[in-house]
């Protein structure tokens, strides 16, 4: 019996842009005595049929974004004799989907790290139970990714995951319901082990892939304060602290690694924290923005995010600490106008910020606004080639409407050829050149250009084109630039990197209090 782990997609690029953790988690999941699994990441190259064989197990991790790919992958291996299994957030969340549609013998919710080995064992036996639940294991039990597997020379940036869970509640997201808002991090051990793994192969750019890398917040502690709870206080202290003691630990890795995260805009107003990033090399954070109105911001459960000037004031303390931001803008909230678009743009450019995406507003299963959409069209909901509208993951790709939910005072399309046009002012040859001002020689602002267009052909082009034809030249363009984008990121191999001790006086951190 041979284990297949396959991360769906429809689209490959040749070339990865960030490592798809879990496939190599689930790899250090797998018993030995099972033998090495067999990684398939289709973002690289499809799955290739005639290497399942009967008797096989097949894991399938699918997100709602693949699950179309990665339902029929499943009916492939099924049809080749494999035992098919499915976990992910989207199989977490439609456990019955997989089997009516995707040819499962098991779903797994949740987390997969400890039930994995369950599983298989299940398998072996040829008695897989219907359904696992994996829960949310605690942060002792997060694996470490089996990395010595990965392809060599096919990724511009690996992942590690520093923490699961967000406090928040954001209406579009669905993190805080599948994954909880109690924090479960890592210690700091454990990630500086998975960090000196992937800097003796090579990699000098790392994604920390969390959901929240600011789990604790100022205003978080100072409430608890105020409501006199001391377990709360200290429980809070000591998360913050260990943000802190990891982040040291950080600065002692080789000077050539840099690092990405996700934040929430409340970091801003704590300098402390920024400064601390910086020292870090954690140069970069996505940044939900979503809008750059207070209506819109109320509109998705985003109060805590300030908006117009005060927005760009606050996106300009990143950069002034040292942190670039990537920051995510949402088009078709009930709340936009005509003129939203340009506004936009325009406060994206004078925040300073250094990349930017911008998407239209989708409803995504578990979030908020989903069950608000689904139950609006309750008893009339439309169907494209005979699946409800509010299953769109199941409809073809090129059969989606760009736009799920009506606008009050603009259609689907002119919300759609808004977006594309802020796309292209932002990454605008003039406008790219000008923010390539934060690296300073000419071979790096070069570098910077390149790496902004790749990151338009890939996430504007080939997710908004109207037509297949553009989607098809985008892909054509994005695979001929990954190419040399690939040598920018990649570093020389370390093999002796040993990890580096923690410093002493990353344990008084404990006290900080709010500022």
């Amino acid at each position: 019996m041979r284990v297949h782990l396959v991360n769906p997609s429809d689209v490959a690029f040749g070339i990865g842009v960030i490592t798809p953790r879990w496939l190599y988690v689930l790899a250090a999941a797998t018993p030995a005595n099972y033998g090495e699994p067999i990684v398939v990441d289709e973002t690289l190259e499809p799955l290739r049929p005639e290497s399942i064989q009967p008797g096989d197990v097949v894991g399938i991790g699918i997100h709602t974004a693949n699950a179309y790919r990665g339902l029929e992958v499943g009916r492939i291996a099924r049809e080749r004799g494999a035992t098919v299994v499915y976990g992910g957030i989207h199989a977490t969340l439609y456990p019955d989907e997989p089997h009516a549609l995707g040819g499962a013998h098991s779903v797994v919710k949740g987390d997969g790290d400890v039930v994995w080995a369950q599983v298989l064992a299940d398998c072996a036996r040829g008695e897989p139970r219907r359904e696992y639940d994996g829960g949310r294991v605690s942060s002792e039990s997060f694996l470490q990714a089996r990395w010595e597997l990965l392809p060599r020379g096919r990724y511009m940036w690996a992942s590690v995951q520093t923490v699961r869970g967000c406090p928040k509640h954001c209406s579009f997201c669905s993190v805080w319901r599948t994954d909880g808002q109690r924090p479960r991090q890592r210690t700091s051990d454990a990630v500086i082990a998975e960090l000196v793994q992937l800097r003796r192969m090579g990699y000098r750019f790392i994604a920390l892939a969390d959901d929240n890398f600011y789990p604790v917040t100022l205003t978080d502690i100072a409430l608890a304060e105020r409501q006199g709870n001391d377990a709360r206080v200290a429980e809070l202290r000591a998360l913050r602290a260990e943000r802190f003691e990891l982040m040291e630990r950080l600065s002692g890795l080789p000077s050539d690694m840099i690092f990405f995260t996700q934040i929430t805009m409340e970091a801003a107003e704590d300098p402390q924290f920024l400064a601390a990033m910086a020292k870090a090399r954690i140069k970069g954070a996505l940044v939900g923005v979503e809008s750059v109105t207070e209506e819109g911001l109320k509109s998705v459960f985003k109060n805590f995010n300030e908006s117009g000037e005060n927005l760009a004031a606050r996106l300009r303390k990143f950069k002034s600490h040292g942190v670039h931001v990537l920051g995510s803008f949402i088009f078709g909230l009930q709340t936009d106008r005509e003129d939203t678009f340009e506004a936009t743009a325009e406060l994206a450019k004078r925040s300073e910020i250094t990349f930017a995406q911008f998407v239209t507003m989708t409803p995504f299963p578990g979030t908020v606004d989903f069950e608000k959409w689904e139950r609006s069209l309750a008893g009339r909901t439309p169907e494209i080639e005979g699946v409800a509208i509010t299953r769109y993951w199941l409809i073809p790709g090129h059969r989606r409407p760009k736009l799920y939910t009506p606008h009050p005072s603009m259609s689907a399309e002119q919300i759609r050829a808004g977006t594309q046009r802020v796309w292209d002012s932002f990454y605008a040859f003039r406008d790219i050149w000008t923010r390539a001002n934060c690296v300073k020689s000419l071979k790096s602002r070069l570098a910077f250009v390149f790496i902004s267009k790749l990151y338009r052909q890939m996430y504007a082009n080939t997710g908004i084109a109207t037509d297949s034809a553009r989607r098809k030249s985008a892909n054509r363009w994005a695979r001929w630039m990954a190419v040399p984008c690939l040598y920018l990121f990649r570093g020389r191999p370390m093999p002796e990197l040993t990890a580096p001790e923690p410093r002493k006086r990353a344990a008084g951190l404990v006290q900080l209090a709010p500022e």
